[in-house]
Formats: C-alpha cells, sequence, structure tokens
C-alpha cells in the first residue's frame, strides 16, 4: 500500500444496533437446545439463518441441513428455519411422521398471518420481494392464488390485478426500507386505491440497522458489512451505505475476505453486520483494521433494542415436563437447569 494519512487520523466508526436480531437469536438457540434435549442428529430444513459462520458451528454441534423435507429420516425432529414455511411443508412434515420445530421469526409469522387474512377477505396481495428468497416462498405458499410477487419498482408495469379497489401490499421483512417504499409508491401510481398492511412489513432490526449505518456512512471513506452473500438484509446493508455517501462499501463473512487495497487513502470505516452475524465475525474485523492502525473504535448508537422471543412452543413444551419431571424426582438442580433453558435468550 502508499503513503497512508497518519495513524492518529485513521478511525473505525462501529454501528449499533448490529448483529443478531431477536428472531436469529431464538432460532439459533433453539438449534442449540434441541441438540441438548433430544440429542443428534436434529435436522434443520434449509439454513437456520443465513449466515456460514452460524451454518458450520451448528454443524459441528449436530445439526444436519437439508434442503427438502424428503431428504429427513422418517420419524426424526426437523426444525423449520427463521425465514418460515408455506403449509405445505407442514403438510410433507406430517405425512413423513416427522416431529416439528418451528423456529419461524415471529415478525415473519406476522406477515404469513396478514397474507391468510387478507386472502379470505379476496384481495388481490402484492408481495414486494425478492424472487427466490426463502421467506417470500413462503409468504406466498400461505396464498398462492391471491399473492403477486413484486420484485422491485422495475416490476410494477408487469402486474395486473382484478380489482383495483381490494388490493393490498405486503413485504419480505429484510428489505430496504427505501427500496420498499419507492415500490410501494410506484404501486399506488398505477393502484390508486392501494391499501397498507395495519403495520410495517419491514422488522425493527433491519430498519434500525439501516438507520445506524446511514448515520455512520455519511462519515465514512469505506463501510465494511460482515454478512453472507445470501442474507438479504446483510446486502441492502451495503446498498444502504452507499446510497448514504459512503465512498466504497463491501459485504465479508471472515475479516480474512478484507482486501487491504481497500483501504488505500482511507482515514474512516465503517462497521456494521447483518442481523444473522453473531459479534465474534465483527470483533475478527476490528481486530484486522486494528493491525493496520485503526485501533480508534467509536461506536454509533442511533436507539436501543431490548425485544427478545419466547423458545418455539414445542421446545418450551418439553423442557417444562423436564423441569416437572425432575421436580418430582426431587432433583432441585436439574429441574431448575430445565427451567432456565426454556426460558434462556443471549
Amino acid at each position: 500500500m502508499g503513503d497512508m494519512t497518519a495513524t492518529s487520523a485513521r478511525r473505525v466508526l462501529l454501528a449499533a444496533p448490529r448483529g443478531y436480531c431477536a428472531g436469529v437469536d431464538r432460532a439459533v438457540i433453539a438449534v442449540e437446545k434441541a441438540l441438548e434435549q433430544y440429542g443428534a442428529p436434529i435436522y434443520v430444513r434449509k439454513e437456520i439463518v443465513h449466515n456460514k459462520y452460524v451454518v458450520r458451528t451448528l454443524e459441528k454441534k449436530g445439526a444436519i441441513f437439508v434442503d427438502e423435507t424428503e431428504e429427513v429420516p422418517e420419524g426424526s425432529i426437523v426444525i423449520f428455519s427463521a425465514h418460515g414455511v408455506a403449509p405445505v411443508v407442514h403438510e410433507e412434515a406430517a405425512e413423513r411422521k416427522l416431529a416439528t420445530i418451528d423456529a419461524t421469526c415471529p415478525l415473519v409469522t406476522k406477515v404469513h398471518k396478514e397474507a391468510v387474512r387478507f386472502a379470505k377477505e379476496d384481495y388481490d396481495i402484492l408481495l414486494i420481494g425478492h424472487e427466490g428468497h426463502e421467506e417470500v416462498i413462503g409468504t406466498s405458499g400461505e396464498a398462492p392464488d391471491h399473492i403477486t410477487l413484486v420484485d422491485g419498482p422495475d416490476d410494477v408495469k408487469n402486474v395486473d390485478v382484478r380489482d383495483e379497489s381490494k388490493v393490498v401490499w405486503l413485504s419480505q421483512t429484510t428489505l430496504s426500507v427505501d427500496e420498499t417504499m419507492e415500490t410501494v409508491d410506484a404501486l399506488k401510481e398505477r393502484f390508486p386505491q392501494l391499501i397498507s398492511p395495519p403495520s410495517d412489513d419491514i422488522c425493527y432490526a433491519t430498519q434500525n440497522r439501516q438507520i445506524a449505518i446511514k448515520q455512520v456512512a455519511a462519515e465514512s471513506d469505506l463501510v465494511i458489512v460482515v454478512g453472507s452473500k445470501n442474507s438479504s438484509n446483510s446486502v441492502r446493508l451495503v446498498e444502504v451505505a452507499i446510497g448514504a455517501g459512503a465512498k466504497d462499501g463491501h459485504l465479508v463473512d471472515y475479516a480474512s475476505e478484507i482486501d487491504e487495497a481497500w483501504l488505500e487513502g482511507v482515514t474512516t470505516v465503517g462497521v456494521t453486520s447483518g442481523a444473522s452475524v453473531p459479534d465474534v465475525l465483527v470483533e475478527g474485523v476490528l481486530e484486522w483494521l486494528a493491525e493496520r492502525g485503526f485501533g480508534d473504535v467509536e461506536v454509533v448508537q442511533p436507539m436501543q433494542e431490548s425485544l427478545t422471543f419466547s423458545l418455539p412452543k414445542e421446545l418450551r413444551r418439553d423442557l417444562r415436563a423436564e423441569a416437572a419431571a425432575a421436580t418430582s424426582a426431587g432433583e432441585p438442580e436439574a429441574a431448575a437447569v430445565a427451567a432456565e433453558a426454556e426460558g434462556s435468550q443471549r
């Protein structure tokens, strides 16, 4: 690398909130607790969350990830990912006599319920999202005859509806807020009577991480987002950073993927991570930057997060039963461990 600005001028702006959201935390803990409660192997349909490191870590503990329900041996335990599944997947699992644990994020479940309700009222539902994304597939499966996918504002011209007075929009929870509203505005131009869902579909964590990186990006020469390429919300963070004024932005899974050439002429580096990224990966990036003179880290935190979700009901039921059995057997320590596991969140 060529000459850089004096070390004292180099700094890192670390966005907060970042990393694990409540839905991801719940899903990952669900796999860990299932392995502890029932023993390996535990099957997981699709990646539990879109992060390479998390998937590999759970595989080492005994989780087996499959693409389709038919790959799970009959009578086994299968966990559905945080992104949600269509009703047909539940039917497939029942046919194979699988014990299911549904780790769908409650905020995704909310969108599923909205789709079912509007379909019952015979609305045309315009689902804003990216074709092929697991969340979109799951939501579309709730009302396939009523849902039309709208993949961005350029896709609006291709939309047809039966009755312009009965049209509603829903969205994938992990999109960029700005991108979604641009699509909504385009839809409203075509369909002036378009109604909005009763509450914003973009999840709180997606919004908060985008707000934080916008603030960071405005002062950054370079933004590094930690996250996997199949993570929609992580990809969006790079786009939001560039749109908010960052001169350059890149998505990496690990610090080893950072190219030193990116630091050429850079004095301020913004760092954040997607909602499915454990903080250990961010720490690795901060260490990598510190070794290259970017040891001054300032946290930029425009808001706090405190939301948590309880574990899936199937797990809570069995953990409660274990605690009750341990209490009856006069094993208070075992009962306490089971009770703590039922209510645990990171």
